[in-house]
C-alpha cells in the first residue's frame, strides 16, 4: 500500500505538467482545456463575446490552480506574483502576457470586482497549508474561496448579478466543487490532500490509506455517496437561479447545473467507487440534463 502523499507516488499520479505552472501557459491552450471540463455544454451556443470572456476567466482560474497544485519551487511566492499581476490589471499597467491582457479586457468590459479574482488566489494559498477539512461545513468554507467566486464572476459577465442570485450561484458552485473533489479522491490523496471530511471518514471507518486502494471498499463508497447526496441537495437549492435568468445567462447557468447533475449520476452509476477509475459524465447525459434544466428552471 503506498503511503498517502508520498512524493514519488504523488509525481506519478499528477495529471498536469509542473513546468506549465511556472508561468502563465499560452492563453489559447488554457482556453482549449475548457472544452474537456465537466461543464462546457453551454459554451458552444453562447454569443462569441460572452464565450470569450468566460474562457478568459477559466484560463485565469486554471492557471492559478496549476500553480497551487503543480508548480515547482515556492508556490506561495508564485501566487504572490499572481496578486501582483492583478495589481497591474486593475491599475491599467498590464504587460505583454496574453492571459493578463485578455483578463484586463474582460475586467474592464464587465466591471469585474478584484475581490472575487483574489479569492481564487487565496484558495490556492490555503491549499499549501490546509490539507484536511474536519466537517462538511468546513469544506463549504473552502468552496467560498475556490468555487463560489467563479459563479459570481460569471453572473457579472452577463450583467445579471444580484445579492439573491449570487447566493443561489454559491450553492451551485459549491456543489460542483464537492462533486469534483469526489471525482479526484485519488489524485488529491497522492498530492497529500483529503477533501472528503475527516469526520465522515471516521464515521465509516475509512483510513486515509484506503483512499489509494485499487478499489473502493464499502466505507469509502459510503463517504463519497454522502458527499454526492449533499452536492445534489445544494444543486436543488441553487437551481431556481435558472428561472431568474434570461438569454445567454440562462443557457450558461443551466449548463452548469446540468453538468453537476450528470456528474452526480456518473458517480452513482459507478457505485461511488472513485478509486478504480474516475467517473466522468456522458456527454449525452449532460445534454439531456441541460435541456431538462432549461425546461424546468433547473428542477430535477
Amino acid at each position: 500500500m503506498p503511503t498517502l502523499g508520498h512524493p514519488a507516488e504523488r509525481d506519478e499520479a499528477r495529471p498536469m505538467h509542473a513546468e506549465a505552472a511556472q508561468a502563465s501557459p499560452p492563453l489559447e491552450r488554457l482556453r482549449a482545456r475548457a472544452r474537456h471540463e465537466n461543464f462546457p455544454v453551454a459554451l458552444r451556443v453562447l454569443p462569441p463575446q460572452y464565450r470569450r470572456h468566460l474562457l478568459t476567466l477559466y484560463a485565469f482560474a486554471r492557471m492559478v490552480d496549476d500553480i497551487g497544485d503543480a508548480a515547482l519551487g515556492d508556490r506561495l511566492s508564485l501566487l504572490d506574483g499572481v496578486s501582483a499581476e492583478l495589481d497591474r490589471v486593475y491599475a491599467g499597467t498590464t504587460g505583454d502576457d496574453p492571459l493578463y491582457r485578455a483578463l484586463a479586457h474582460t475586467v474592464s468590459v464587465c466591471d469585474l470586482p478584484r475581490s472575487e479574482l483574489e479569492r481564487l488566489v487565496e484558495a490556492n494559498r490555503r491549499d499549501q497549508v490546509v490539507h484536511r477539512y474536519r466537517t462538511f461545513d468546513d469544506l463549504l468554507g473552502y468552496c467560498e474561496l475556490s468555487a463560489n467566486p467563479v459563479g459570481r464572476l460569471v453572473l457579472r459577465v452577463f450583467d445579471a448579478d444580484s445579492e439573491r442570485r449570487c447566493l443561489l450561484s454559491d450553492r451551485i458552485c459549491s456543489a460542483l466543487q464537492v462533486l469534483e473533489h469526489c471525482q479526484d479522491v485519488v489524485e488529491d490523496a497522492y498530492a497529500g490532500r483529503v477533501y472528503l471530511p475527516t469526520a465522515d471518514l471516521e464515521r465509516y471507518g475509512v483510513a486515509e490509506d484506503d483512499l489509494v486502494a485499487p478499489v473502493a471498499d464499502t466505507g469509502v463508497r459510503a463517504a463519497v455517496a454522502l458527499q454526492v447526496q449533499r452536492a445534489v441537495r445544494l444543486l436543488d437549492e441553487g437551481a431556481p437561479l435558472v428561472n431568474e435568468l434570461r438569454g445567454a445567462a440562462r443557457l450558461a447557468v443551466a449548463g452548469y447545473v446540468a453538468g453537476g447533475r450528470a456528474t452526480a449520476r456518473a458517480l452513482a452509476d459507478a457505485g461511488f467507487d472513485v478509486l478504480a477509475r474516475t467517473p466522468r459524465p456522458r456527454r449525452s447525459h449532460v445534454v439531456v440534463s441541460w435541456l431538462a434544466s432549461l425546461g424546468a428552471g433547473g428542477a430535477r
